[in-house]
């Protein structure tokens, strides 16, 4: 709908909707507030006269009302790293953050609710905390990728509402979704045995980050268990050029490795690329799988094997989540985890 005034040059007011109406110019405001007790069928005719006067509600003096922005924050935090790429550059590319912000906006959108979103690495936490001291946003939805960060507890100390999106290192009690990351290691790992390979390595994301250290952990107690105890490894940090790099290196010192578990499908856009580059065919000499199932998968030749993580599912429970203790404070923090699947594809 415009919202340009009409030939008159005013915009329509409350009284016009409410004569429209036949009611009150209270009980209009009511209704465009949202408050519970209205009438259905009043708030019906009301809404009606809204749409035909095309009166667009004053978002300053509502927020008065409610004490409300209708904003929520989705708070990216991340390490500052060595061998790192620049953050942003990671935040905007990285299709992970894409997912989370397409799943987030779509549960948010049907309640007026605009999600603003909000890199930031360690550096600049006082700005972040800063911004939700002002009250510029009823909520945070936060991502955090290091167990070390201190930002979920600084946010709950604000007595701001957030919800996080993996089970929080320290011990604060927030609600928090997560997808089941050690069995989604586990199915990499025994679809690679069950391919055929013997001598399997890993390419891990950070060893400080709840995702990175649950899924090195999760493939390799599934190898032992298996009977395969020694599992070489390199450390990367979820960038592609990084795992370029060390795949490099973790090949050359073991060349005979037969089946690669990549822990992001980023990563694994590297690691075949390294691959390639040593001559090494997939999955002819090396299976690959990687771990997201985001669109870095489908961009892969050979298309990517990967362990699917329903980020955009997860993402709208975050936000169903958020906004469930928006309406009412003080609810009991939970959690949800989701179950990942594999998703079997050419590079295996």
């Amino acid at each position: 709908m415009s919202t340009r005034p009409p030939r008159g040059g005013q915009y329509p007011t409350m009284d016009q909707v409410a004569e429209a109406a036949g009611v009150s110019r209270a009980t209009v405001s009511r209704v465009i507030n949202g408050v519970p007790t209205v009438n259905a069928k009043i708030r019906e005719i009301v809404q009606r006269a809204v749409a035909e006067t095309g009166y667009v509600p004053n978002g300053a003096a509502r927020t008065l009302v409610t004490r409300r922005t209708n904003s929520v924050a989705l708070v990216i935090s991340e390490p500052e790293r060595p061998h790192d790429s620049s953050f942003l550059n990671r935040v905007f590319t990285d299709p992970y953050f894409g997912r989370v912000t397409a799943g987030a906006t779509g549960a948010l959108r049907p309640h007026d609710i605009h999600l603003v979103i909000v890199p930031t690495d360690s550096s600049g936490h006082h700005h972040v905390l800063r911004y939700l001291r002002q009250g510029h946003v009823d909520g945070v939805l936060l991502i955090t990728s290091h167990e070390r960060d201190p930002l979920p507890r600084h946010v709950l100390d604000l007595g701001v509402p957030a919800v996080l999106s993996a089970p929080p290192a320290q011990q604060i009690a927030v609600s928090y979704v997560d997808v089941d990351q050690r069995l989604g290691a586990r199915l990499a790992a025994d679809h690679l045995l069950g391919r055929g390979c013997r001598r399997l390595a890993t390419i891990t994301g950070p060893l400080d980050s709840p995702a990175g250290k649950e899924r090195f952990d999760g493939f390799r107690s599934y190898l032992a268990s298996q009977g395969v105890p020694d599992v070489p490894y390199a450390e990367g940090d979820f960038t592609r050029a990084r795992a370029e790099e060390i795949t490099r290196d973790l090949l050359q010192r073991h060349p005979a490795v037969d089946g690669l578990f990549v822990a992001s499908d980023l990563m694994s856009e590297g690691a075949l690329r390294a691959l390639q580059d040593l001559g090494r065919r997939v999955p002819g000499d090396v299976a690959v799988v990687g771990f997201d199932d985001s669109s870095a998968a489908r961009d892969c030749r050979p298309l990517l094997t990967t362990v699917r993580q329903p980020v955009e599912e997860m993402a709208a429970e975050m936000a169903a989540m958020l906004l469930a203790e928006i309406t009412a404070p003080g609810r009991l923090p939970r959690s949800v985890t989701f179950r990942p699947t594999l998703v079997v594809r050419e590079s295996t």
